[in-house]
């Protein structure tokens, strides 16, 4: 084998929208509420592998809107990318597929759930950046966590 065969490639393959939903249950009376509407944000992050050395990595953010009790939006998106990691050391894929790929997945994504809220009528939600390395640190804590505290297999069976 040559060195070049054996040099870290990484590559974005395709950035693509897997998934759009938008519910609107309460309109159109909820456009004539005064009060603004309270947000909340879930995210999730996920990576499974395609083929040797190509993966997929998936940004999802579901976005809800109330005002009172009443769901003024939910909106649920959810950005893929393929990316191609070839001869990267076993303990730096999965901060790459993790942190890495989600950094690059995620502007669109942000991009398309501003959209999709504006052309639902409403005024449009920035989402904030996202720190997707403290996401992972915690997510590999909380995997840690639950590990540590799963009761042990019993041995009689």
């Amino acid at each position: 084998m040559s060195e070049e065969n054996l040099q870290p490639v990484f590559q974005i393959q395709r950035v693509y929208l897997k998934d759009l939903s938008l519910e609107q249950p309460n309109s159109p009376a909820i456009f004539l509420e005064q009060e603004a509407p309270t947000i909340e944000v879930a995210l999730d992050v996920g990576a499974e592998p395609l083929a040797d050395g190509v993966f997929e990595s998936t940004v999802t953010i579901t976005v809800t809107a109330k005002v009172k009790d009443k769901v003024a939006f939910l909106v649920e998106g959810k950005q893929a990318g393929i990316f191609e990691a070839r001869n990267i050391p076993a303990e730096q894929l999965d901060p790459l597929l993790g942190i890495g790929c989600p950094n690059i997945v995620y502007p669109y994504l942000r991009s398309n759930i501003a959209d999709v809220i504006t052309r639902a009528g409403f005024p449009p939600v920035h989402l904030a950046e996202i720190n997707f390395e403290a996401f992972y640190q915690q997510r590999q804590q909380a995997i840690a966590e639950a590990a540590a505290n799963a009761p042990a297999p019993d041995a009689t069976h």
